[in-house]
């Protein structure tokens, strides 16, 4: 009997949570579904589990959808992700794509729109990691210019294949210019429908850019596969282009960290697994500068490192010349575990 696919679904509303459960288990593959409604749960789940699809939702308490996203392609890289989300947001979408999600999805809310997106995690389930176009629904470059213009979405398509550059112009549904190598509108469009393989990237939309193309999209793509050699039915086998971890993200994989958050020596800020990193950016920079005034008083210099213990979670405080760095860790793990981590995660951050 062939093993039924994992899921993993992340939202932090019960109701949805148990919908949508309800709605996947009922897909042609008959996934098991495991729920959780917070970013710490399914890290823990991820280690316990062999999933083959994660599907999170973008606004969580803590970790965010995007952070989850984030460590998520980078554990377990062959891993399926989704993004189910309420928040219609082109920046988050982008964002989405580039960090490698293989769908992006506002939360249906008619029948056809639950069915459309059966349909598709029933097709990420059905195909492996090594096949199609990574970072939408593993589709062709027809689907991926389909699934643009159908969503009214603007967007600049940036594909690189063997050192060639190519550009597809979308606005508000429409294809409005390509360019290749000198080429430009619909010539243009016609070569860049014949490549098979590369890397793609959906970029944000240029407002500023001319139409040069008036034809609909439908009748570009009908165009091009009559073009097309005899393998134009094969699907396209595309990463992403890879983004840059932060520095924070990477610290981040540590066992038993919850939230991560640096104060340069301008007071600059970055965070990570935190709603309300502003207040505690504010509450760090008091703490420290009371035990700098302290640490002047009694003449032992200034603060290398504070631990304490919260309702919620233990929190350690390390110093570098003017920087911070702020560790918030599960509070369940015992002070020598505690100890053992902020040194790890010290000596990692001072390099």
């Amino acid at each position: 009997m062939a093993t039924r696919p994992k899921i993993l679904l992340l939202d932090d509303e019960q109701d949805l949570v148990e919908s949508y459960a309800t709605l996947l288990e009922n897909i042609p593959s008959h996934p098991e579904v495991f729920t959780c409604m917070a970013g710490p749960r399914a890290l823990a789940l991820l280690k316990s589990e062999s999933f083959d699809l994660f599907i999170t939702d973008l606004r969580l308490p803590g970790i965010d959808g995007l952070q989850m996203l984030s460590v998520v392609r980078r554990k377990y890289p062959r891993m399926r992700t989704v993004v189910l989300t309420g928040l219609s947001d082109e920046q988050f979408r982008m964002r989405a794509y580039a960090m490698g999600a293989d769908l992006f999805w506002l939360k249906p809310d008619t029948r056809d729109g639950m069915q459309a997106f059966q349909d598709c995690v029933e097709s990420l389930l059905q195909h492996t990691p090594l096949s199609g176009f990574r970072g939408v629904q593993n589709k062709s470059l027809v689907d991926i210019i389909q699934l643009e213009c159908l969503s009214q979405n603007s967007s600049v398509l940036h594909i690189v294949r063997e050192g060639q550059v190519a550009d597809i112009w979308m606005a508000n549904g429409n294809v409005i210019d390509a360019q290749f190598s000198g080429l430009s509108g619909e010539s243009a469009f016609r070569e860049i429908m014949t490549w098979k393989s590369g890397n793609f990237e959906l970029l944000p939309p240029d407002t500023e850019h001319p139409r040069v193309i008036e034809s609909s999209y439908q009748g570009l793509l009908l165009d091009s596969a009559q073009a097309m050699d005899e393998g134009r039915g094969t699907q396209f086998s595309m990463e992403p282009l890879a983004v840059e971890p932060s520095p924070l993200s990477l610290l981040a994989e540590t066992d038993g960290v919850e939230f991560l958050l640096s104060l340069d020596s301008a007071r600059k800020m970055e965070s990570w697994g935190l709603e309300n990193a502003e207040a505690v950016a504010q509450w760090i920079a008091g703490l420290d500068k009371s035990f700098r005034e302290l640490g002047e008083r009694l003449e032992v210099g200034d603060t290398q490192q504070l631990q304490g213990i919260g309702p919620k979670c233990r929190i350690a405080l390390v110093g570098r010349e003017q920087s911070l760095l702020c560790v918030g860790l599960n509070p369940s793990i015992n002070i020598e575990q505690a100890a053992g981590t902020v040194k790890q995660i010290a000596s990692r951050w001072l390099c």
